[in-house]
């Protein structure tokens, strides 16, 4: 069975998430407009489609800012560019979208985080309810459309603003969650479905949920996938190299560093939780390594093997449905170079369209 053309993204550590030695800080590897800009040329140079720039209230440097920033710098690479809701106003954030979109010739897509207002907490299911509103929103206003929103957290009615994207269209929403008001809000308002590592049953069976799901709502979704990977010459090489990332970490820096996370209590941390146990921090199945896990909160496996076993795994995915993969690794410069030099020449890739 064919496949279409995946989009392959790297990852720019705007969070602070940048190690030689997994929980060991370097002041060269941390957040910086110089080292993760470097991260974003060196991406755009090797040939990705996509880089993901996160975004954490606590860590790093600010998302919106270092977007429009680097707008000014690259010429091909796309923008993923992370957005916490709890902390915009939605009319003005659909001027920011536009402007920075503006700026990258088209080439921007939002990753919605459906987050707090920093110093607030909202219970799940209404920070849900809000970033379902948020979406719609901004929607409508980067569709180019008169706002007439009654809401339960936004009453408003606005006309869209002057300055829109180059398509005038609103960009891809990319948005993850596990649990049941993430996956809802998902199906109402995101056009890409992002999720952690899992295994292939498990991948599956998302893929299978979120797409009923959409079809009630009359929508449909496409699938991406995040995850870090580590790849060598060998499969031994490969698994010395993961082994070597955990090799300065002690179980009491591990705890700490994912507790310490924003979203350590959330259902998809839970499920990176669930698969480092099954396996015992190694190998949950073919090449899907739970190791690196121990030393960060959110997405915990990395795909780890020589370049046909890793990219045997990607196209495993992508034959269930994945079309749109996020990747890192550790150091981030280093690993997109490797990955780059034995893996992305044999994948048909490109921009999702």
């Amino acid at each position: 069975m064919s496949v279409p053309p995946c989009e392959v993204s790297w990852f720019s550590a705007l969070c602070d998430d940048d190690y030689e030695f997994l929980g060991v800080p370097e002041p060269r590897l941390q957040s910086s407009w110089e080292h993760c800009r470097d991260i974003v040329l060196q991406a755009e140079s090797l040939g990705f489609d996509n880089i993901l720039l996160p975004s954490g209230y606590a860590l790093g440097i600010d998302t919106t800012a270092f977007a429009a920033a680097i707008a000014t710098w690259v010429r091909r690479i796309r923008l993923l560019m992370a957005i916490r809701i709890g902390e915009n106003w939605p009319p003005q954030l659909a001027r920011q979208i536009a402007t920075i979109d503006q700026m990258l010739g088209g080439r921007l897509a939002i990753n919605i985080i459906s987050s707090d207002l920093p110093g607030e907490m909202l219970d799940s299911a209404p920070r849900y309810a809000r970033t379902i509103e948020a979406m719609a929103i901004l929607r409508k206003l980067l569709d180019r459309e008169p706002l007439d929103h009654d809401g339960e957290f936004w009453k408003l009615g606005l006309k869209p603003p002057r300055i829109g994207t180059v398509s005038g269209r609103c960009p891809k929403f990319y948005f993850g969650g596990l649990s049941e008001a993430a996956r809802d809000a998902a199906a109402k308002g995101a056009d890409v479905y992002l999720m952690w590592p899992d295994t292939l049953p498990g991948v599956r069976a998302i893929i299978a949920d979120l797409r009923e799901r959409a079809a009630k709502e009359n929508r449909t979704l496409r699938f991406g996938y995040r995850v870090h990977v580590v790849v060598r010459d060998t499969e031994e090489e490969a698994r010395a190299a993961a082994d070597r990332l955990l090799s300065h970490l002690d179980a009491a820096t591990g705890d700490a560093i994912r507790a310490k996370s924003l979203d350590s209590q959330s259902a998809g941390v839970r499920r990176q939780a669930e698969l480092r146990e099954a396996a015992g921090g190694e190998y949950v199945e073919d090449n899907l390594w739970t190791g690196i896990g121990r030393a960060r909160s959110g997405c915990g496996a990395a795909i780890v093997g020589d370049p046909d076993q890793v990219l045997a795994k990607l196209d495993a995915y992508r034959a269930e449905g994945i079309e749109a993969f996020i990747l890192s690794g550790y150091p981030h410069a280093a690993e997109a170079d490797l990955f780059a030099r034995h893996v992305l020449p044999r994948l048909e890739h490109g921009p999702l369209g």
